[in-house]
């Protein structure tokens, strides 16, 4: 797979960071990454369907949602948003659910417009190295790169 992102692990921090530039404004990449109709067209791996089962947009909303695989088994991703500065920054926690709790990830994203293009950076960090390594390990840099390009195609759509 051709790399889409700047994928950078820094296991120091306990840090992962994740970086792509879009061909589109600030105000629509902001419009198309928080709206819920339209996640399902974009998060996570092709192969499998996604809901959006909540998405309360405001500081102390949860949001919840659910990835099924072909055979219909499925899996789901919660936290909460923190903080919310439209079209600037989000910064809300990531639970991987089959893990359970202990396993939090504080996920920063920045929208930067540069040109009428968006430096779009994500920002993960754990709490332990083995949270950070075993996320790295289960193909988050291929899968992240997958996301992206579909996101890419979806403001194509919109532009």
């Amino acid at each position: 797979m051709v790399t889409t992102i700047n994928f950078t692990v820094n296991r120091g921090a306990l840090e992962v960071v994740m970086e792509r530039i879009f061909d589109a404004p600030r105000s629509l990449v902001w419009k198309l990454w928080t709206d819920p109709n339209l996640i399902p067209q974009w998060w996570g791996p092709s192969r499998m369907k996604t809901t959006v089962d909540r998405m309360d947009m405001k500081p102390g909303g949860r949001w919840r949602f659910i990835l099924e695989n072909p055979d219909g088994s499925k899996i789901a991703f919660s936290g909460e948003y923190r903080e919310i500065v439209p079209p600037e920054r989000l910064l809300y926690t990531f639970n991987f659910e089959p893990i359970g709790p202990g396993h939090e990830v504080i996920e920063v994203v920045t929208f930067e417009e540069h040109e009428h293009k968006t430096k779009l950076t994500s920002k993960n960090i754990y709490q332990k190295l083995e949270d950070l390594e075993g996320m790295v390990q289960s193909g988050m840099e291929e899968g992240s790169n997958e996301t992206m390009e579909r996101f890419a195609d979806l403001l194509k759509k919109h532009s």
